[in-house]
């Protein structure tokens, strides 16, 4: 029997496949090792969400694997000497060996049919993979040497479970966490469904530990924060002197929990707000003075509270430059710079929905202004367009009430950025139209025009920009 070495080529995939729809089976052709897998002709490749799905008894069954069946728990388990695999019908967590994987999109039934990504077919049995996507053919070969990709990973957040037993509870029914940011000493969950945190501190060393029931980690999770094979990470903490790591870990399968653990360097008080009915944002403040405090929530004591929101981030670029630059990092720019500065102002406290290369969806964004009751929200952005030609700066409100936020910011946008003001205009944003407090939505530049890029990407134009947006607030509050 061959040992198959990891080998992975899954960017093709991306590059040439449509986004969305599905391939008709006899359109398609799986080709192993140069010859033809014919069995099962009605088996489809698809393509999911832009990732290729294919059938796993046929591709385990001509490779010598063992692929077994389970209907009541819709289970596949696929063995050979010395591997053992086991994957859920509509859930992305699977095990090889006892140790946890995520699929980048859960197996699907298809007429009897197990389908799984291409990715867990070249990760777990190490095959090289090509696309042709003319003929519409997926190419497999299978080195002849090489050793196995199934090794353990690094360790869990406080001595996790490594180990996956299917869960008896459907996935729809376990919260999904979505993503993580740490910025102004706190901690945010975004998460989809009802689970409940149980926070504690624990001391030696000391540690704040947010455990999270009837959960697992989303496919969102994945594209944002590092997930080793063992559903192990963690976030990096700097400029935060209380905090030296936030770690995180699929803790227990037994039920489903995911743990947070924050390493702090000394005892710490903290409060914890949970917001949102399915979509929620769990968020751990390490400002508080006591646990029972709420005076030291952002905007209270009179302090005005300003929401910054980068646009786009992680798997969601945003618009692309001329030169190949992402609008996302340009967003985060300018509000990280904002938010130095307006940390400097004695009457403003500052959020950030996202303080690093994070996904969050829009409605997220919107609840975490709204639930923290923000006086403003400001959302960053630069522009695209279809000719190459188009260039300026322009702000876009919602609501009649924001439309007087808009008109200050703008000003100070146009003086900031020097290029062509293309006016102040209605836009219906989500982000700007489900926020109950004044928001703007601002587009400092066009990434499809060359001098716009080339501009928007200096530090000097950066830092004119992020002024120009604390003047406008400050204006704007009557706190100049």
């Amino acid at each position: 029997m061959k040992k198959f070495a990891f080998t992975l080529l899954l960017m093709l995939f991306v590059l040439v496949l449509p986004e969305h729809g599905q391939a008709a089976a006899a359109n398609n052709k799986i080709f192993l090792d140069g010859k033809e897998l014919t069995a099962g002709q009605s088996a489809p490749v698809e393509n999911v969400g832009g990732s290729v799905m294919v059938p796993l008894r046929m591709i385990s069954e001509n490779l010598g694997y063992k692929v077994d069946w389970d209907q009541a728990s819709k289970t596949v388990t696929i063995g050979q000497t010395g591997t053992t695999m086991k994957l859920v019908v509509d859930q992305t967590a699977a095990s090889v060996n006892d140790k946890t994987v995520v699929l980048t999109n859960a197996p699907l039934n298809r007429n009897g049919t197990t389908l799984v990504p291409i990715r867990f077919i070249s990760e777990q049995f190490g095959l090289t993979v090509s696309w042709d996507n003319d003929q519409k053919i997926v190419t497999l070969i299978t080195p002849e040497t090489g050793g196995s990709n199934t090794g353990s990973g690094g360790g869990a957040a406080d001595g996790g479970s490594t180990v996956v037993v299917p869960p008896a509870e459907p996935a729809k029914n376990l919260t999904m966490v979505n993503g993580i940011s740490f910025n102004e000493n706190r901690l945010t969950i975004a998460m989809e469904g009802n689970a409940v945190p149980k926070v504690s501190r624990v001391s030696g060393p000391e540690r704040i530990i947010i455990d999270i029931e009837n959960a697992t980690f989303s496919d969102l999770f994945g594209t944002g924060q590092v997930l080793d094979p063992n559903l192990n990470g963690s976030l990096a903490v700097t400029g935060y002197p209380d905090v030296t790591a936030v770690r995180y870990s699929l803790y227990n399968t037994n039920p489903y929990t995911v743990r947070f653990v924050i390493d702090t360097t000394s005892y710490k008080n903290y409060s914890v707000e949970v917001s949102g009915d399915t979509s929620r944002l769990v968020v751990v403040d390490l400002n508080a003075v006591s646990t029972d405090n709420p005076s030291t929530q952002p905007g209270n004591n009179g302090r005005k509270l300003v929401v910054l929101d980068a646009g786009h981030g992680a798997k969601d670029s945003g618009a692309v430059g001329v030169t190949g630059k992402y609008e996302k990092n340009f967003n985060l720019a300018i509000v990280l710079k904002a938010a130095e500065l307006l940390k400097k102002e004695n009457n403003i406290d500052v959020v950030l929905t996202r303080s690093d290369d994070t996904f969050l969806e829009l409605k997220d964004r919107a609840a975490m202004a709204n639930n923290l009751n923000a006086d403003l929200f400001i959302s960053v952005h630069a522009n695209s367009s279809g000719s190459s030609a188009a260039s300026g700066t322009e702000t876009y409100y919602q609501r009649e009430s924001s439309k007087a936020l808009a008109n200050v910011m703008h000003k100070y946008l146009v003086q900031a950025t020097g290029l062509s003001n293309r006016g102040v205009r209605y836009g219906n944003f989500h982000v700007i139209r489900e926020t109950k407090m004044p928001a703007v939505l601002l587009e400092v530049g066009y990434l499809s025009n060359k001098g716009d890029e080339s501009l928007l990407f200096s530090e000097s134009l950066q830092n004119k920009v992020a002024a120009g947006i604390v003047s406008g607030i400050k204006e704007y509050l009557g706190l100049k």
